[in-house]
């Protein structure tokens, strides 16, 4: 697909073989688009209910020992302030130029790190760490330090050359030397939040930083050592063409980091209050977007990265892409990842954990998780314990969202019940998906066709109960954003 093409204007029977993982279709891809979930847990968040609270997550916790295995755990902790809004984000934020705001949160923090840390004395140990926002990097270094140190004081990391310890940071708030400062306290792997280097689109979305700037954080980031660096970009902005992002890939193709994610920009302004400021007019149609896409699998691709799966892309010798052909990814709220298996335990507003055989989130007020703590309670303020079937549905799409395969013989069926029997209904779904040749059925199980990757999650849904549950009780699909 040429840089130059104009918006609307994509043959419809086009095909573009890429590599060995992936082909865009755009005709099969506009005629299959559809609103559905993420997959990023199963059952979805959209399913967690209040009933569940502090009791059914001690449950949970105590649950993990019953099998004698004692995995390391994941940590993620939410920082949830910015000193800018970006006008197209959906994530939980507070934004503020008042840093004391930060120490308050901070207190607060340090009483369910160790609310947390106690009740998982004796099974502590973590091999992976993310700090996600907001902007992690709104805290100050003497934060940042007091922060690792607590959550040291109640867990036992391990090291540098085991752990995987990642931060998102926004190019805009950190320097060289914050970067170096970042690998002293223990991180190594980060994630730069670009978007688009468009200037004009930069101005419209009120996220402006220079190709330079982020290059020199970019680089700082790989002379300091850190052992990965991702980027994010988003397609689907106002004022965004073709033609335009195309020098946004160039330049992130000429910095080489090891992941990047291009995200497709779901514009729902009636659960994100930040997109209404977003000029509607302005934003590019489904046939550009559709363009879009095509072009940065191209360009990505034909740069020598390998699609992992749904947005992602890592280079031949990065450990997701090592963990995917070792058929060990998995998928969790951070994306894909090489530990998802690990209990997850999430800090933090809003924060969403997945311990045993539950998902539970924290509240997502600041008022009502300090509430929570002032009272000697974990904040936690819905969730979710999963049925036996659930553990099963995610066991199914967990190996199709990162396998793009599904072994019936991996599957922990009720006894003397047949895979094929078990999914009937949800086989009957898949036919369709079959004849367009996205996939194929076999007597031992799926395999996803090259063609069928992109459409990964119109796939999934087929498994997934809830969606085709009699109404009431299936979600509304108008809060799910597109699969493409």
């Amino acid at each position: 697909m040429p840089a130059d093409a104009k918006p609307g204007t994509t043959p419809a029977a086009r095909v573009i073989p890429l590599t060995p993982s992936v082909e865009f279709d755009a005709a099969l891809v506009r005629k299959l688009n559809q609103t559905g979930p993420r997959y990023t847990s199963y059952p979805t968040a959209d399913r967690f209910s209040g009933d569940f609270g502090p009791g059914q997550y001690r449950a949970a916790v105590a649950s993990l020992d019953t099998d004698g295995e004692r995995s390391p755990l994941s940590l993620y902790v939410h920082i949830p302030f910015c000193e800018s809004l970006c006008y197209y984000c959906g994530c939980n934020k507070i934004i503020t130029q008042d840093h004391s705001k930060a120490a308050e949160y901070l207190g607060y923090l340090y009483r369910e790190i160790a609310l947390q840390g106690a009740l998982l004395a004796g099974r502590n140990r973590v091999d992976q760490l993310h700090f996600g926002g907001g902007t992690p990097t709104y805290l100050s270094d003497g934060q940042m330090d007091e922060l690792l140190s607590t959550l040291r004081a109640h867990f036992d990391f391990a090291a540098d050359d085991e752990g995987e310890f990642s931060i998102e940071v926004d190019p805009r708030t950190v320097t060289p030397a914050r970067i170096a400062t970042l690998r002293r306290q223990g991180f190594n792997r980060i994630s730069l939040g670009i978007q688009d280097f468009d200037p004009a689109v930069q101005r419209a979305v009120n996220r402006v930083q220079s190709h330079e700037q982020t290059l020199e954080v970019l680089e700082a980031a790989r002379a300091n050592g850190f052992r990965s660096i991702s980027v994010d970009l988003i397609y689907g902005l106002p004022l965004q063409s073709v033609a335009s992002f195309g020098p946004t890939l160039d330049k992130i193709v000429a910095a080489r980091p090891d992941r990047i994610a291009v995200y497709n920009y779901a514009h729902m302004p009636r659960l994100f209050k930040a997109q209404r400021l977003i000029v509607e007019e302005e934003l590019p149609d489904a046939e550009t977007k559709l363009a879009m896409l095509g072009l940065c699998i191209e360009r990505l691709t034909a740069a020598g990265y390998v699609y992992i799966g749904m947005d992602h892309f890592a280079l031949p010798d990065d450990d997701l892409a090592r963990s995917q052909r070792e058929g060990g990814l998995q998928r969790n709220f951070q994306g894909y990842s090489t530990h998802a298996d690990a209990p997850m335990v999430a800090l933090g507003v809003s924060a969403i954990s997945a311990v045993g055989a539950s998902y539970s989130q924290n509240e997502k007020t600041l008022a009502a998780y300090y509430e929570r703590l002032d009272r000697g309670e974990l904040p936690i303020a819905r969730g979710i314990a999963l049925s036996d079937d659930d553990l099963l549905r995610r066991a199914v799409i967990g190996q199709l969202m990162c396998d793009f395969e599904l072994d019936y013989a991996r599957l922990a069926l009720p006894g003397g019940v047949d895979a094929r029997s078990y999914f009937a209904a949800e086989i009957e779904r898949l036919k369709p998906l079959e004849d367009e040749g996205l996939l194929c059925i076999g007597s031992k199980g799926l395999k996803v066709k090259m063609r069928g990757r992109l459409l990964i999650r119109n796939i999934c849904m087929a498994f997934d109960s809830y969606l085709h549950a009699p109404a009431p009780e299936g979600p509304a699909l108008a809060r799910y954003s597109r699969t493409i």
